[in-house]
């Protein structure tokens, strides 16, 4: 079993909806890597169950992408990347641990599983700055503009940050997987509190 952040596998964009039968992993550097990195994962023929996790954002207390979204959201100068309208595909570290142990589990989960939260599909990266400051009690309301991600963060990159993936995690509902952690203000107290 694999866990492979999606970020790279699915195009990204602010309307399309990646299941884990979506098709992806063949449009940039990043694609490809994610692509190369589940085939060189794969067992070849049946005699192993095999499962791969592509796990969305990942937000938990140690590090991860709270931990560099908090200095800026506590001193009142957080908010969205660019519009903020772009899908934000997000799970709780317990619930990316529990979908692995679910996998490891149960045998008859197989095949490619979305690490997401039921909600990521329709949680957008403004939603998310405005429930990251609520639980903060600050402001969330100053955006970063896109010719600065662009800048930071390189234009493979900053293509993925600006414009987001929709991704459903159709399979691992289905696999029978129950989340601790299903939307996105019970996700952030539990980490912030």
């Amino acid at each position: 079993m694999s866990s492979i952040p999606f970020e790279g596998y699915y195009r990204p964009s602010p309307t399309a909806e990646y299941t884990e039968e979506s098709p992806g992993g063949d449009f940039d550097f990043f694609s490809c890597l994610v692509k190369d990195w589940e085939a060189a994962a794969k067992v070849p023929g049946d005699a192993t169950r095999q499962v791969v996790v592509r796990s969305g954002v990942v937000l938990g207390r140690e590090g991860g992408a709270i931990a560099q979204m908090l200095w800026p959201f506590r001193l009142g100068l957080g908010g969205p990347i660019s519009s903020g309208c772009q899908p934000f595909p997000w799970i709780h570290v317990g619930d990316l641990a529990g979908i692995v142990s679910h996998a490891l589990e149960q045998e008859g989960v197989h095949g490619v599983l979305n690490g997401v939260a039921p909600a990521a599909p329709t949680t957008t990266n403004g939603d998310f700055a405005r429930a990251l400051g609520s639980v903060l009690n600050r402001p969330a309301l100053l955006p970063v503009p896109g010719f600065v991600v662009r800048a930071v963060f390189g234009p493979e990159r900053a293509t993925m940050l600006l414009e987001g993936q929709r991704v459903v995690p159709k399979r691992t509902q289905e696999s029978g997987y129950r989340y601790s952690f299903p939307d996105l203000p019970t996700a952030l107290q539990n980490i912030l509190d």
